[in-house]
């Protein structure tokens, strides 16, 4: 229900008016009067009153709490706001002499050449050149190269990164000269935000119910912040008509989710799932999207940061693409103004060759391939 508020003015002015309707002969309200002092003190506190009203009803309703005052609201329901990620994955590590062993250890910094975001490697048994013994990646005498993962110090989507950004060795390593990531970083992502929290709680709410749509959504997309998925029922993954069948397609983000990620879908989906239903999980189909465009930079600003500006936003763009959302080609030229104010003009655009939209299906995602920004 909502509150009725009053200002400061309107409080006095009806207490004056009360007043004087009930004794109008005996008092004086004029400004500066005793009892009209008296009764702005009055006011005073009424407003301030009024305010505690205000803040006590925000604070016990979820829909007008914000922040940690949400979170706990929500904590009494068994529900959480999805935490931030830092972004990680694979750079590879190279020199240009191998005569001797060399070796990167976990807690080593990698970073972009500006040192705006730095990586520390981690150790990863599935690199064949992780030696755990070492506690490191090892190179042998004549092995140029070796891959390594590492992750954002940055617990955040600010540690996600174009390909070959990460460039930099952060700390010394002897025998190591060069450092890059073939491809860009996109699993980083903000906490939770808001408005998406109480989004969900809806969803969370409805999925109570269990053997729903509505609940096998909620388990699936609360696994982990960033997952989107598309739910078919009644058909097969080949489109074959299958009554009593379901498929979810599902992307933790990366386009490309783990077997691991993937079975813990699948157990998730199974605890809600309607009894007597079959199902199957499926990791999405990736559409590779090439973006060209020329771009004209403003008078003032220099073409290599207003470049590299755009391509950061195409790149956030087509990557943050839930599945089955076709790529818009004249959404791209506004994005690409929308990056910087030192665009002037964009021109000469095409995707994967072509000027039209570029398909994408249920089972498929969009996912940023080559950015030539000329």
């Amino acid at each position: 229900m909502a509150i009725n508020t009053q200002t400061f003015a309107q409080i006095v002015s009806n207490a004056v008016t009360a007043i004087q309707g009930g004794a109008s002969q005996l008092v004086d309200m004029t400004v500066g009067s005793i009892l009209r002092a008296f009764t702005e003190a009055i006011g005073a506190l009424t407003l301030w009153l009024q305010g505690v009203a205000l803040q006590i009803a925000a604070l016990t309703r979820f829909a007008s709490s914000n922040g940690p005052d949400a979170d706990s609201w929500a904590a009494d329901f068994g529900f959480a706001r999805e935490s931030a990620k830092p972004a990680n994955g694979p750079v590879t590590c190279a020199r240009f002499t191998a005569t001797a062993q060399a070796s990167v250890p976990v807690g080593s910094v990698v970073q972009t050449s500006d040192g705006a975001q730095k990586y520390s490697v981690i150790a990863d048994s599935t690199q064949s050149a992780y030696n755990a013994t070492l506690g490191a990646y090892v190179m042998a005498p004549g092995t140029t190269s070796c891959t390594v993962t590492v992750v954002s110090q940055s617990v955040s989507a600010s540690g996600n990164a174009a390909a070959g950004a990460i460039n930099t060795v952060g700390n010394p390593l002897p025998g190591i000269d060069t450092v890059t990531n073939a491809a860009a970083f996109t699993n980083g992502s903000d906490g939770e935000l808001d408005p998406a929290m109480k989004a969900r709680f809806v969803s969370y709410i409805n999925s109570l119910s269990r053997a729903t749509r509505g609940a096998i959504t909620y388990a699936v997309t609360s696994l982990q912040l960033g997952v989107n998925m598309t739910l078919t029922e009644n058909f097969t993954y080949s489109g074959a008509a299958d009554q009593g069948y379901f498929y979810v397609v599902v992307d933790d983000g990366s386009g490309a989710p783990s077997t691991e990620f993937l079975s813990t879908v699948s157990n998730a989906i199974d605890a809600v799932r309607p009894i007597g239903s079959t199902f199957g999980v499926f990791a999405p189909v990736i559409v590779t999207a090439n973006v060209a465009m020329t771009v004209t930079a403003a008078t003032g600003y220099l073409h290599s940061d207003v470049a590299a500006a755009v391509s950061a936003a195409l790149l956030a763009y087509i990557n943050s693409l839930p599945l089955g959302t076709l790529l818009s080609f004249t959404r791209l030229v506004q994005v690409a103004y929308d990056a910087s104010p030192g665009v002037a003009n964009i021109s000469a655009v095409t995707v994967n060759g072509g000027t039209s939209d570029v398909a994408v299906s249920s089972q498929q995602v969009a996912k940023a391939g080559t950015i030539t920004i000329s």
